[in-house]
């Protein structure tokens, strides 16, 4: 499976070139399109508590044409929002593909949301439109005379007053739907990112981004349409688009959507029943996954296994390459991205490293003056031209979009370097790297250094003010069950750094905590520790 070698690679990315169609519409051109075999199965269901279902693309189809006709009598027009307020259920799938078929602008939410979140998305957005599941409709109740735009509230689950309810309304709503005829190049969906200051920006995407997800899941995933793919990804997030929606079912993959609190023995249980072949997940469900007994559970059907999210320590892709024989293959994209660098199957993979660029990307390592920086040295990571797979812009807010653009090239904002054989190894956000003392020092690999420490589970490294150095490296640490925190524990970690990496990098203080500030989607929220340390100079 994969590339056959790394000149295959090459071959690929040198004639590669994007086929951008006047008109591509998702929910007709691929989910209809695969629905005219009747018994190809798009996704199983699973939740928590054991209801379990399995849906065909031909069901699919079906249920969104249901849908998009209730959305119609509602008013929603090609390029009107519609708030998606959904946790990982079968109806998120109906949907989006209901929303792509007639041209709404789909913007799904965190379920993790709360009250202030939703006014600012709903008054930015102008939605007239909430589609939420029921545990949800109470929070949305309290926001509705700050928000007096919205008017059309459905309900996924039990009925609620004053709210339509999804199953009755989609029951009685006619299956046969005609899908917009629209342009490529027009809004499809906006996600709402947040940033270090300020309100979240609204990422807005085409249509065709919504299609160019192929390549996402074709060179990275290296789907199949045999394949079952489970990635472990909220449906209010991004990375939803990039691997449980566009990316497999562009390639005609069945996928699992799970509706559970992450575990991890349930997690491999999971992955052993359904005999998965495909795994995406982030690097904290990896780091639970090496922490039980592997060899309890039998993934001989699992081929391939990508990460996501922020770089993943080489002592977990270790653990995991012994158990299963299999390598983590790390990605890397942003919100405002399709996968831009990856490690691909059947090309080498460095440790550390988050690969090559993706065919129809040229991307490269700059500094401020907006020129390639040579092998080994640190700058931004940088996309050039505009290809038709990132972002049209942050809506409503063209200063903001126009500050991501330098010349040619689109800003990341991320920080990383190349080495002599153009893999990319990331170093952090541009204000996560840590400067102390002249040295610049990137938090990734010093937590990676901590994590081969037996006495750590998780770890954060972020900057802390220091009159002397201007910034030193401080350490967040979870310990491991079985150990203290202690003064010669730390000093013991602070060696075990030096050992591992350059010794101006080991973090100068340390702190014990019982647990690390995530997202809801297990990102580690280095800017609210950095933020902590900075207010208390």
């Amino acid at each position: 499976m994969g590339l056959n070698g790394i000149d295959h690679y090459r071959e690929i990315r040198k004639n590669f070139r994007w086929n951008v169609p006047a008109n591509f519409n998702f929910g007709r051109d691929v989910v209809d399109r695969y629905a005219s075999d009747r018994s190809k199965v798009a996704f199983f269901y699973e939740d928590a508590g054991g209801d379990a279902a399995k849906y065909t693309f031909w069901e699919v189809s079906r249920i969104s044409g249901r849908v998009g006709n209730v959305l119609r009598g509602l008013g929603v027009k090609a390029g009107d929002p519609v708030l998606l307020l959904l946790q990982n259920v079968p109806e998120w799938y109906f949907c989006m593909a209901a929303g792509t078929k007639i041209g709404a602008v789909m913007i799904p939410c965190s379920d993790q949301l709360r009250p202030k979140d939703l006014v600012y998305r709903a008054q930015h957005s102008g939605a007239r439109t909430i589609i939420s599941w029921d545990a949800k409709t109470g929070e949305v109740d309290q926001i509705r005379k700050e928000c007096p735009g919205l008017v059309n509230f459905l309900c996924v689950g039990e009925r609620k007053p004053g709210w339509l309810s999804f199953r009755d309304e989609t029951a009685k709503a006619p299956q046969s739907l005609s899908p917009l005829e629209g342009n490529a190049s027009e809004p499809a969906l906006v996600y709402y990112t947040s940033g270090t200051t300020g309100n979240p920006k609204a990422v807005m995407h085409s249509h065709f981004y919504t299609g160019a997800h192929w390549v996402t899941g074709k060179y990275w995933i290296d789907l199949k349409p045999t394949d079952l793919f489970w990635c472990i990804a909220g449906t209010g997030w991004a990375k939803a688009a990039w691997s449980v929606l566009f990316g497999p079912w562009n390639c005609g993959a069945a996928t699992i959507l799970y509706n559970a609190p992450f575990d991890a023995k349930k997690g491999l249980e999971l992955l052993e029943r359904y005999e998965i072949t495909v795994l995406c997940a982030p690097p904290t469900a990896y780091r639970a996954f090496v922490k039980e007994d592997l060899s309890r559970y039998d993934l001989s059907k699992l081929r391939h296994c990508v990460g996501a999210g922020e770089p993943l320590n080489p002592e977990v892709i270790k653990t995991w390459k012994e158990a299963y024989g299999l390598t983590i293959h790390d990605g890397y994209g942003q919100t405002e991205t399709i996968n831009l660098v990856a490690n691909y199957p059947g090309i080498p993979v460095k440790p550390g490293s988050m690969g090559l660029p993706t065919p129809g990307h040229d991307v490269a390592v700059i500094d401020d003056k907006g020129s390639e920086v040579p092998p080994g040295e640190i700058g931004e990571i940088a996309v050039k031209g505009r290809p038709p797979s990132i972002f049209m812009g942050y809506w409503k807010d063209e200063e903001k979009t126009r500050e991501c653009f330098r010349g040619e090239w689109y800003m990341t904002g991320d920080r990383a370097y190349r080495d002599h054989d153009g893999y990319f190894f990331f170093v952090g956000r541009g204000d996560d790297v840590i400067i102390s003392a002249g040295y610049r020092i990137g938090p990734f690999e010093v937590e990676s250094a901590l994590l081969e420490h037996p006495a750590v589970v998780e770890s954060a490294v972020v900057s802390s003010p220091d009159e002397l150095r201007g910034e030193i490296v401080k350490a967040y640490v979870v310990l491991r069950k079985g150990y203290e925190a202690s003064d010669a524990l730390k000093k013991e970690l602070q060696d075990h750094v030096k050992k591992v990496t350059a010794p101006y990098k080991y973090p100068r203080d340390i702190a014990f905590v019982k647990e690390l500030p995530k997202t809801s989607s297990g990102k580690i929220r280095r800017v609210e520790l950095r933020n902590a340390e900075w207010k208390r100079a």
